[in-house]
């Protein structure tokens, strides 16, 4: 296990005496902290060096701040994975529309591992796995270039399947990396519908925090995992709980929406909304606004929200938006892509809802190539163009901060 926290060699040295911040050094630490407040991350991560007592107040536990990339104005990281999955591009939707453009992120871990999956995003924190090999784990911050190889674990299986999550608990101020692992165990595994059932589990969890230092990091097992889960990372961190939904079994074919508490690392089943199409593979789960959702499909590419308003209250489900089919610009344009691609991205989903913008616009993701805003009270669609755009990407939703998983948290 390696930890590196690099800069680039570009941004000038800071000296204890560097007083570059000018004139405007001298304003109280809270004025300074409201003016960094309305900065996008990729600003603030540039001020950083600009002298030490910016530096500490964009880091201090006191005075940091979330810069204007909230979950309401976010900025977006686009992994691209075609041809290989290894690009990480970012734009700021708080930026004006026309200068709104991509910039690409230099991985420094890009030589150990190659090709990765997004498992998720927390705090301006990623947690990222490798996609060739399946062992390797990093947490990575794009905007400090800080990263963290985390341990391997022990108990590996030879042929098994992983499903992914990656949370942040407020109350214990922890972060945790939770990897689920069906393998075949002693007994032949058996094929069903074309695909090879995993009978045996083991659910493995591993705590980082402002406590913890490179020897502590080790992963924990909880033993068997009480439910089949589809294969992808989990879907929506809501009220400190990673969300899953469950695989159909033979003889029972209904779908349960679960979540894994990360403060008691427990699983429990979370009520369902009345509606059609849960049973079927048509739905995902999201946090819009801090609420668990779940985005069911109808035909064409229509798509019902349904919001749960009151966090686990059945009653408090209700359909939120209804968005009907569309047919982006860009998508009219043929592009060649491998069948492989398609059947790993995101289940042949013809759009994805990423978030809610600020003006109450919802963000889309249409077939892994184009961005689109829709306007709920009007009806309205409108493409997003923006320079530097990959052909191929999977949109990750972002908070960026200057933090990492040891800064203390006195919120």
């Amino acid at each position: 296990m390696a930890m590196a926290s690099e800069n680039s060699s570009k941004k000038r040295k800071i000296t204890d005496d560097d007083d570059g911040g000018g004139l405007l050094e001298s304003l109280p630490g809270d004025i300074l902290t409201d003016i960094f407040s309305r900065l996008p991350i990729s600003s603030l991560a540039r001020l950083k060096f600009v002298c030490r007592s910016w530096r500490s107040i964009l880091t201090d536990q006191q005075g940091r701040v979330s810069s204007s990339s909230s979950p309401i104005r976010p900025c977006l990281l686009l992994h691209c994975d075609f041809p290989i999955r290894n690009g990480l591009h970012f734009l700021d939707l708080s930026e004006e529309e026309k200068r709104i453009k991509t910039k690409k992120f230099t991985l420094r871990f890009a030589a150990s591992m190659p090709e990765f999956d997004v498992v998720g995003s927390c705090n301006g924190l990623l947690c990222l796995s490798d996609s060739l090999y399946n062992d390797s784990l990093y947490l990575y911050n794009p905007f400090t270039t800080n990263s963290l190889e985390l341990p391997e674990c022990s108990n590996k299986y030879h042929d098994q399947e992983l499903v992914f999550g990656f949370g942040f608990h407020q109350k214990t101020k922890e972060y945790k990396v939770l990897k689920i692992v069906y393998f075949r165990g002693s007994s032949t595994s058996y094929r069903g519908r074309g695909r090879i059932q995993y009978k045996q589990s083991e659910v493995q969890v591993l705590t980082l925090s402002s406590r913890s230092t490179d020897q502590s990091l080790s992963w924990r097992s909880l033993g068997k995992a009480p439910y089949k889960f589809v294969k992808r990372p989990s879907e929506a961190l809501v009220n400190g709980r990673l969300h899953f939904v469950t695989r159909p079994r033979r003889h029972v074919p209904d779908r349960k929406f679960v979540s894994f508490d990360l403060e008691d690392e427990e699983f429990r089943e979370i009520p369902k909304p009345d509606c059609g199409g849960l049973n079927r593979t048509n739905h995902r789960l999201v946090n819009l606004k801090g609420c668990l959702c779940a985005v069911v499909y109808g035909n064409y590419g229509k798509l019902d929200i349904w919001v749960m308003k009151s966090y686990g209250v059945k009653e408090s489900w209700g359909k939120e938006y209804s968005i009907g089919t569309y047919l982006p610009k860009g998508l009219k344009q043929n592009l060649d892509r491998p069948m492989w691609i398609w059947k790993n991205a995101e289940n042949g989903k013809v759009v994805r809802v990423l978030c809610v913008l600020e003006n109450g616009e919802i963000l889309l993701e249409y077939k892994s190539r184009v961005l689109v805003a829709y306007d709920p009270k009007l009806g309205k669609f409108k493409d997003l163009v923006v320079h530097g755009m990959p052909n191929w990407f999977h949109t990750v939703v972002h908070v960026g901060t200057l933090s990492w998983f040891n800064t203390p948290f006195d919120l």
